[in-house]
């Protein structure tokens, strides 16, 4: 028999779940603050629960949460680490200290179906999607505190839909995770119907990878371009109504000579004046056989400086872990390479 997994329910799952084995419901809230909040990995570690109640569950279910496999410290202090479905498809976690933030960046996939050109997941196969369990699981079982959740590892979630929006759900419910719906972020190439479900379904931040404002160009490099034209999901940011001042942003990884000219910037302005949604310039990151390059940090500035006078927010993000492949679009770059095996990590 297949045993159940905690990790992944939520409140009224777990409640009908408990009932099903004759279990007071009532213990439902309890059960999920341990799988959750204490990240346990066994039920015998629960103490608030009777011993008779945790034996029921103990021949039935599994908290299923588990420890990263490996892990790769970063010079910038920033931490890649590997986790292990049950089957065996691996997917990578990217965990980014910054001062009191502390930022994980975890996959929904293990792999990738897009085939973005300048994307290191998708050369690497595909795995399989992610269950909500596993997804959160990247959170829980990381030993760091963690203040803020993005979802832009491997995979997209808009390919993973049911998973990603339960998995924002557990990671924002107060019986779940309680991060603050402000502090979870789901970046997406802009699978149109899985925007939509995305603001009608949760509260949490979207991001869109736009690489260039010009659909021509885009198609070439995001192919999802030629079935969700990303002017859809703008339509459907700038047309939301954002009375509770969820944030919309834009990704823009900035190549030389790409998308770096000054068409490209007057378009950026025409796009994004009086709508509220944020630009992040990030530089690019080349991988092994690549010959492209990253613009230049004054031209990244520039684009700034003209955005912002134009009335767009805007931000040049630095580079993290780009010594270990961490960066955005790199997670699952030479997976092989350079892995600390996580017997030194300390649960």
């Amino acid at each position: 028999m297949k045993l159940r997994s905690i990790a992944g329910s939520d409140l009224k799952d777990t409640g009908d779940f408990l009932g099903s084995l004759g279990i007071d419901m009532r213990h439902s809230r309890r059960l999920l603050y341990w799988v959750y909040r204490k990240g346990i990995k066994s039920f015998g570690e629960i103490n608030d629960i009777p011993a008779a109640v945790l034996h029921i569950l103990s021949a039935n279910a599994v908290p299923g949460l588990s420890a990263p496999i490996a892990s790769e410290v970063s010079s910038d202090g920033s931490v890649r680490y590997l986790f292990s479905t049950a089957d065996g498809q691996s997917h990578e976690t990217v965990w980014l200290p910054d001062g009191k933030r502390s930022t994980v960046c975890v996959s929904v996939q293990s792999g990738c179906r897009m085939g973005c050109r300048f994307c290191a997941t998708g050369r690497n196969g595909w795995g399989g999607d992610l269950s909500a369990g596993e997804i959160v699981n990247q959170v829980i079982s990381i030993p760091h505190e963690v203040t803020h959740v993005v979802m832009m590892g491997m995979g997209e979630p808009g390919d993973n839909i049911d998973e990603a929006i339960r998995a924002c759900r557990i990671l924002t419910a107060e019986w779940g995770l309680a991060k603050g719906r402000s502090r979870v972020t789901v970046s997406t190439v802009g699978v149109t119907p899985s925007v939509k479900r995305l603001l009608e379904e949760t509260e949490c931040n979207i991001t869109l990878s736009l690489h260039s404002p010009f659909p021509e160009e885009r198609s070439e490099v995001i192919p999802a371009e030629k079935r969700w034209p990303f002017m859809e999901t703008l339509d459907l940011l700038r047309e939301y109504d954002n009375r509770r001042k969820r944030r919309f942003t834009v990704a823009y990884v900035m190549i030389n000579g790409k998308n770096d000219s000054g068409r490209h910037l007057e378009e950026l302005k025409h796009l994004f004046a009086g709508t509220g949604i944020r630009v992040n310039l990030l530089p690019y990151h080349p991988f092994e056989g690549d010959d492209l390059q990253s613009s230049g940090e004054d031209v990244m500035i520039k684009f700034k400086h003209e955005l912002v006078i134009s009335g767009i927010g805007a931000s040049v993000r630095k580079s993290r872990g780009s010594d270990i492949n961490a960066a955005c679009g790199m997670l699952a770059a030479n997976r092989r390479g350079r892995i600390v095996e996580t017997d030194k990590i300390q649960d």
